[in-house]
């Protein structure tokens, strides 16, 4: 699929071998871009923290495999070092060059192989969609899936590539995301757009509760399809960054199913979103979801305590799997009962039987509301992380 690359003035190429994967995203224009929140910040996210002051990339360089994390003053020297290596294959200075690490926390990155990698398919830049696709797979960890996704509209396009599938939590988790556009923005409106669709996108994914060293995402408009009308261009960044977090939590690690949970009738977005974060991330609510168990008792405790003040007796909590709906309890009233409606309790396990199952909370005290995305929690989950580094 042709995301990034469908955007005028961005090129890519990528390599994977092995675990050791690389990516090269060239676009020149104004930047921004948002990090974790993790005190135990890896070295890229320190130095771009940094750089990122400036408003201005040339390119991107990622490596997978290593994360660079806890590796002190080396950690930052390796980073400039990508950065310098990425330089001669823009053309560019290195302060002009994004970097971003993905994998294992605690090991020295090996540069010889980035320098390598990297020499190796710097020729290979371009718009082509093989390309593109070669720089999603490149990022990829414990992925199985590419993520790409585009909106374009009459005056511009909106797309990005994103990685991830495990520690993944509200504030970003293991998730590296490229956005572009052709769209003309400044720098300063760039960065709070981009912090607005963070925040009811990849904030609001929780895949098991773990917030990561390496969350980092960039934005890029190379302008070359002049000035959008603001409004409109933030709505197309939002369905992007939507998009791929979505594809961030059907593609979690060990998942059968994605869950999303509706807030409604809040009266603050925060609230809305607070709750939806609190029962997506409930690791009983998970479990519930991979055994098919319509058990929404586990919904209303997870929303209970997720410090939101709310009468619990105006709320009415539904299951859906996108196209049918089934009421559980409305208003203190338990609307599938074992005893009194089995059939309404058959239903709602049905629904539960394919890949999206969808849990509505409307609380009756405002008219905000959030979504936030998530995803079962499975046996595979603890195999694959039982034995990451092993």
């Amino acid at each position: 699929m042709k995301s990034i690359c469908a955007v005028l003035g961005v090129e890519a190429a990528g390599i994977k071998e092995g675990k050791y994967g690389l990516a090269l995203i060239k676009a020149s224009g104004t930047a921004a871009a948002v990090f974790t929140k993790n005190i135990f910040a890896a070295a890229p996210v320190i130095l771009m923290k940094e750089r990122m002051e400036n408003g201005v990339l040339d390119g991107i360089i990622v490596n997978s495999g290593n994360a660079n994390v806890y590796t002190g003053e080396q950690g930052l020297k390796d980073t400039e070092r990508m950065a310098e290596i990425a330089a001669e294959a823009f053309k560019t200075t290195p302060e002009r060059v994004g970097v971003a690490s993905t994998g294992v926390i605690g090991r020295f990155l090996d540069t010889g192989i980035i320098e390598d990698q990297c020499r190796r398919i710097s020729g290979n830049i371009t718009s082509d969609e093989d390309a593109e696709i070669q720089a999603a797979k490149a990022i990829m960890t414990t992925d199985l899936a590419e993520k790409h996704a585009l909106v374009q509209k009459p005056g511009f396009s909106v797309a990005g590539i994103a990685k991830g599938s495990g520690m993944i939590a509200p504030n970003m988790g293991t998730m590296l995301g490229f956005l572009y556009t052709d769209a003309e923005i400044p720098a300063d409106e760039l960065k709070t757009l981009l912090q607005k669709a963070v925040r009811r996108s990849f904030n609001r994914v929780v895949v098991d509760g773990d917030t990561s060293t390496n969350d980092c995402v960039f934005i890029t408009a190379t302008g070359k399809k002049g000035k959008a009308d603001p409004d409109e261009f933030y709505e197309a960044l939002e369905e992007v960054c939507i998009n791929l977090a979505k594809m961030i939590a059907k593609d979690g690690e060990g998942a059968t199913k994605f869950i999303e949970v509706e807030v409604t009738g809040t009266k603050t977005e925060e609230d809305a979103e607070i709750i939806a974060k609190t029962v997506v991330g409930s690791p009983l609510v998970k479990t519930a979801v991979y055994g098919e168990d319509p058990n929404w008792g586990r919904i209303i405790a997870a929303a209970g305590r997720a410090g939101v003040s709310f009468d619990p007796l105006e709320m009415t909590i539904s299951i859906s799997n996108g196209e049918e709906t089934v009421v559980l309890a409305r208003k203190g009233e338990n609307l599938a009962d074992i005893k009194v409606n089995p059939e309404n309790l058959a239903a709602a396990k049905s629904l539960m039987k394919g890949k999206t199952v969808i849990f509505k909370l409307s609380l009756e005290s405002g008219s905000e509301k959030a979504t936030a995305f998530g995803c079962d929690f499975t046996e595979k989950y603890v195999e694959i992380n039982g034995k990451y580094t092993t």
